[in-house]
């Protein structure tokens, strides 16, 4: 368990860049670094983190420690993974706009931001080696990014993803896993049911205390947030209504973009300010409240998934959706990784560097790291 902490708890300081760079950042430790899996098993999990709302890279940060040490890794991976974000987002509210403002803060957010296209890019591309080799999945690839690209957004992702696998399973043909025998496919319904029993019952007790009511409205967001942590501010904005500033929250995203660790932890933020009495509670019921749908659903469907995988007719469906997940990579590489990040000639020539020190010198992330830093803040001088 330690052993599983410690890895995600020193990824969690340097997964900068989103959800789709930490997809990267994960790749190229378990699977290319550490070997805990292979790019196949891998691929279906950042699948079956695409069919279900909550935290996509944090789901799938949760089911390789699961992999790894069942439930007790499971939550090891998580708190490792999370708790560094948790931490630098209660000491910001702490200090507000007072470092969010600076123009060093903001020259060293720009650098991790050309970072995470480099790691997007590596991610990308590994994946598409492994899973389009043929011209259907090829195709099926492009048409994934080319939608994503021209009509942004869940119901275009949704839409994709299962014409992907539908594509797939009449056409590809499926290379079954073996199992074990006597391998019976059963329903994990305890998380769905606490799932459901929180969903439906906790509006009718939060007007019981305030921390009740924190945790019910972070829960409901965190139970329909479908296509990652952007989507969690306008959802957060409609159920909190006039609870806190316009300012609050636009300091609140913009400092869950600039940290490492998952954007999620926005909900920290906004927890420390919504309880000022005692705001490091809040800050930690409001986190564990948005995370918490998005594991229950995807504990209610992990067993289930890997069993349902071994058979030939959805190997061939998660085939088609491994090729349409490096669409989405794609996509999610040029917006909003690359538009958000690329400002000039300086900018690509650091992300031609950073890719060679990547890949052919194989330089260790956090040197990476450090020097997209120092390059950001010393090009903000210039």
């Amino acid at each position: 368990m330690f052993a599983i902490f410690k890895t995600f708890f020193l990824l969690g300081w340097i997964s900068f860049g989103g959800p789709a760079a930490h997809i990267g950042y994960f790749r190229q430790t378990f699977v290319e670094k550490l070997k805990w899996l292979n790019d196949a098993d891998y691929a279906q999990l950042v699948a079956l983190s695409q069919f279900l709302p909550g935290p996509g890279s944090s789901q799938v940060g949760f089911a390789l420690g699961y992999k790894r040490g069942g439930l007790g890794g499971a939550c090891a991976a998580f708190v490792g993974f999370t708790l560094p974000s948790v931490i630098i987002m209660v000491l910001l509210a702490l200090m507000a706009s007072h470092v969010t403002d600076t123009d060093v803060f903001q020259n060293l957010v720009h650098g991790l931001k050309l970072l995470a296209v480099v790691v997007v890019a590596d991610a990308a591309w590994g994946m598409y080696k492994n899973f389009c080799k043929s011209t259907l999945t090829v195709s099926l690839c492009l048409i994934t990014a080319i939608a994503l690209l021209l009509l942004p957004g869940i119901m275009t992702q949704m839409g994709v993803l299962l014409l992907a696998a539908l594509v797939g399973m009449l056409c590809l043909k499926g290379t079954p896993q073996t199992t074990p025998p006597g391998s019976r496919f059963k329903a994990n319904w305890l998380p769905l049911a606490i799932f459901v029993g929180l969903f439906t019952g906790l509006p009718f007790i939060a007007h019981l205390t305030p921390s009740v009511a924190l945790f019910n409205d972070f829960y409901q967001a965190g139970s329909l947030v479908f296509g990652g942590g952007h989507v969690v501010l306008p959802l957060l904005q409609n159920i909190l209504g006039d609870g806190l500033s316009q300012d609050a929250f636009l300091t609140g995203y913009a400092a869950a973009q600039a940290v490492p660790g998952p954007m999620f932890t926005f909900a920290t933020y906004l927890g420390y300010a919504l309880m000022p009495a005692n705001p490091v509670t809040g800050a930690l019921l409001a986190t564990l409240a948005v995370f918490l749908p998005g594991f229950l659903l995807l504990l209610g469907v992990l067993k289930n998934w890997q069993l349902l995988s071994s058979r030939p007719a959805i190997a061939g469906a998660l085939s088609g959706v491994n090729a349409a997940v490096v669409g989405l990579l794609v996509a999610a590489l040029y917006q909003p990784v690359f538009t958000s990040a690329v400002q000039s000639a300086q900018d690509i020539t650091l992300i031609l560097v950073g890719f060679y020190l990547l890949k052919q010198l194989k330089l260790h992330i956090v040197w990476l790291v450090l020097a997209f830093i120092l390059a950001g803040v010393t090009m903000g001088l210039v």
